[in-house]
């Protein structure tokens, strides 16, 4: 497991959402962070794929927002 993994794993969900805002224009962090945040979610509420979506970038924003605001 890479470090960036491990200290993404060591994050609440704040932090974690704070690292994915941060790190937007950063294709491997923002992919690494988001994956560690879905993998928290209940997978009975999985939402679909991304790049299935209308507008991608809005959906999973809302989608996070949703997660996270439930999650705290």
């Amino acid at each position: 497991m890479s470090s960036m993994m491990q200290n993404l794993n060591q994050m609440t969900n704040i932090e974690l959402k704070r690292y994915i805002s941060e790190h937007r224009n950063e294709e491997e962090a923002f992919r690494v962070a988001l994956q560690v945040l879905m993998s928290r979610c209940d997978s009975a509420t999985q939402q679909p794929y991304p790049f299935d979506l209308d507008n991608p970038q809005s959906e999973v924003e809302a989608l996070l927002l949703e997660k996270l605001n439930r999650t705290e």
